[in-house]
């Protein structure tokens, strides 16, 4: 198909319909030609998506057609529609997606703490060249604990969501580069295994535990989750496929912009379980108990909403109605 030529037969057809979408209070005459040229110019990107796939042009059609089925509809979700669709379709979907830069991320960060942690642990000597014995007692004797009650805890946990909301943003965004988000986790991997072969060293293993667990579980996957899409924005601009790099990498962009403002809430709730119930009075299986079944549900609404929502074609991107359709690509 001569797509010059079939811009130049349907060109008007299209400006009217996209006057007629402009009009505030149409009349019934009007009404009936803005059904009319949707269904005519939904045959036309029909046509052109089978025949000669356009890209600029299916873009066009898609918008057009996008605005006018909003003004035929005439509905809009409600926000709390909106909302629900954004937390159990939308966020899980763009995990989902992601998970294999998750999982990478989550071995960088088992490896990293592991090897320090190991030999730490075995060599009395090294774990003193590197922190001071004088160090080591003052954290098990008390500093490990008391971290988890300065100030009120109010305060506390809205420092502690601040900190961990921009690390994981900042894993998103910079994830570009494919150094920061490993970088990242190899640096918390460290101080972690760091300060857990102290703890266990010092015979406090079940301390470490207790106030690690009910929110680190949490806390942490969040962060490794953020660092998992930075890692998914960098494989894109490295193997985008069949689409061009940058279509590839604004796509994916946009679609981890969704995981990071998903887990800025989370990172709250995590915040909220580090300051009243990490330092609480309630027993030590009670407190890891919580942290657990928030972080169950969390993982669960991941692997279960975000797989039925891929299924259906969901990816946390944008709709069509803000970006256009997708670029048309050979099969």
């Amino acid at each position: 198909m001569d797509i010059d030529a079939f811009i130049a037969v349907h060109a008007d057809s299209w400006d009217r319909l996209e006057q007629l979408v402009r009009i505030r209070r149409p009349d019934a005459d009007e009404i009936d030609e803005l059904i009319a040229l949707y269904q005519r110019t939904a045959t036309h990107l029909s046509i052109v998506r089978s025949t000669s796939p356009d890209p600029a042009l299916t873009a066009r059609l898609s918008m057009i057609l996008a605005r006018a089925r909003a003004r035929i509809i005439g509905t809009r979700s409600t926000t709390w529609t909106r909302l629900r669709t954004v937390v159990l379709d939308e966020f899980p979907a763009a995990v989902w997606s992601a998970r294999q830069g998750i999982l990478v991320a989550a071995g960088i960060l088992v490896v990293s703490a592991l090897v320090v942690a190991i030999p730490l642990v075995l060599d009395d000597g090294l774990r003193a060249a590197v922190i001071p014995e004088s160090a080591q007692r003052q954290l098990a004797s008390g500093e490990f604990t008391e971290y988890y009650s300065q100030g009120q805890a109010t305060g506390f946990a809205a420092n502690v969501w601040t900190n961990n909301a921009w690390i994981a943003v900042q894993a998103v965004v910079l994830g570009v580069t494919g150094f920061w988000p490993a970088w990242m986790l190899v640096m918390n991997g460290a101080n972690l295994g760091a300060v857990g072969a102290v703890m266990v060293s010092q015979g406090h293993a079940e301390t470490l535990a207790v106030y690690l667990l009910p929110h680190g579980l949490l806390e942490l996957t969040c962060i490794v989750v953020g660092a998992g899409a930075g890692l998914r924005l960098f494989w894109s601009w490295v193997r985008p496929g069949p689409l061009p790099r940058l279509w590839a990498l604004t796509r994916s962009a946009r679609a981890l912009v969704t995981v990071a403002l998903g887990l800025v809430p989370i990172l709250l709730l995590s915040g909220v379980l580090e300051a009243f119930v990490t330092p609480s009075g309630l027993p030590a299986g009670v407190r890891i108990a919580i942290g657990a079944l928030v972080w169950a549900v969390l993982v669960a609404v991941v692997l279960v909403r975000g797989r039925r929502a891929v299924r259906r074609g969901i990816s946390g991107d944008l709709s069509e109605e803000i970006v256009g359709d997708s670029v048309a690509v050979a099969a």
